[in-house]
């Protein structure tokens, strides 16, 4: 959920002011520089079939089982597979779920987090959740920015998601890039996305978290406290 709307006219004027928190020659700014330069496709059409194509390749990519139906007939995540009938984007920021959860977890439905937005089968998912409100936050917050930096290396327009995430929230205030420095670094110690801000890739074998030496696959199926990005999964 979008906090407060960024208005059009000032949103280059907001990417600039974020970017100047963010240190030269870091991993934080090389991942702000990807997502800032989706800006030029804010206009181009979003969430399309290509879109969609891409992002059950990046399931599949992991090898993560897939269910193809909607998540409000069920789960996003049920314990065992993914739901995708979704937008892209909130396919992917599932499988960045999915790359986070320990693997314990990853046998729990929602990933034992509580319900996310999409889940149809809301109480259950909440009698799961077995974590923390830290430590559910600090997930979702890495769980949003790697799903980010999914859509952009994925070519899509993730200036969008950025937005409604509400990276941009409280632009003004160099505690927004403090933030964002913070989650690009937990990100590349996890070893999930390397100093240039690119997520690393999954391939079928892949078990565990650690993604490092995995290749590429292709699919054959169709707050800052008070105000940060949005904890909805």
């Amino acid at each position: 959920m979008r906090l407060t709307p960024i208005d059009r006219e000032a949103l280059p004027r907001a990417l600039d002011r974020f970017g100047s928190y963010l240190p030269p020659d870091t991993p934080a700014l090389a991942a702000f520089g990807l997502i800032a330069a989706t800006i030029a496709e804010i206009d181009a059409p979003y969430d399309t079939a290509l879109h969609r194509r891409a992002a059950l390749d990046l399931v599949a990519s992991f090898g993560i089982p897939a269910i193809h139906e909607g998540p409000d007939s069920g789960f996003s995540w049920d314990g065992a597979a993914i739901r995708t009938r979704s937008e892209a984007s909130v396919l992917i920021h599932e499988v960045a779920h999915w790359q986070i959860a320990p693997p314990d977890r990853r046998a729990m439905a929602d990933f034992g987090l509580g319900a996310g937005p999409e889940t149809g089968r809301v109480a259950e998912a909440d009698a799961a959740r077995c974590v923390t409100d830290a430590v559910k936050e600090h997930e979702e917050l890495m769980a949003s920015l790697l799903g980010i930096l999914w859509e952009a290396a994925l070519g899509q327009p993730a200036i969008h998601a950025f937005i409604e995430q509400n990276w941009l929230e409280a632009w003004e205030r160099p505690a927004a890039g403090e933030q964002f420095q913070r989650t690009v670094d937990d990100l590349v110690a996890r070893g999930l996305i390397a100093a240039d801000g690119t997520p690393y890739a999954g391939s079928a074998a892949m078990a565990d978290i650690s993604i490092r030496n995995s290749g590429q696959a292709s699919a054959d199926t169709s707050t800052i406290a008070e105000a940060g990005p949005s904890a909805g999964k």
